[in-house]
């Protein structure tokens, strides 16, 4: 089965890029520059941001669906990506390299099915939660921390 994985929009951060300090601050934003890689996974482009770069930590609504599934954590945005990952068939290096938390929504926001599993083996997981014609979208979350990744749709 073919799957799609996306990023997140740039939209909703544009407005945060170049902030003062205080300002983002005053929205419950830290600016952090990176000090080693990998370590800050951006949910835009789908990398880790490299050494030197700057990334803005905020929480974000991932499940915005009015059920007891409904969450938000911590993400990563780099500062100043613009462009948002979407590719079909295509596991970013980001997800490869850790251990990840799959979660099967339905078109009504009910958890169908979820799982764990090492990112550099991914695909058979979301092949059997595609499976189910319910499933609507999966969301991918870093197991460790728990923070959203990105999502994944049959292509």
């Amino acid at each position: 089965m073919t799957f799609r994985i996306i990023g997140l929009s740039p939209q909703p951060f544009l407005p945060l890029y170049g902030l003062p300090d205080a300002e983002l601050a005053a929205r419950g934003v830290r600016r952090l520059v990176v000090d080693s890689a990998p370590g800050c996974p951006d949910r835009i482009e789908m990398r880790d941001a490299r050494p030197g770069e700057t990334v803005l930590l905020l929480n974000h609504v991932s499940q915005p669906a009015d059920t007891p599934y409904r969450a938000s954590h911590a993400i990563f945005v780099r500062e100043g990506a613009r462009e948002t990952y979407d590719r079909v068939g295509e596991v970013p290096e980001v997800m490869r390299i850790r251990l990840l938390s799959l979660r099967a929504f339905d078109a009504h926001g009910m958890m169908r099915d979820a799982d764990v599993v090492d990112g550099a083996a991914v695909e058979p997981l979301i092949e059997r939660l595609l499976a189910d014609p319910d499933v609507r979208t999966i969301h991918v979350h870093y197991a460790k921390r728990g923070c959203y990744s990105g999502a994944i749709e049959r292509a």
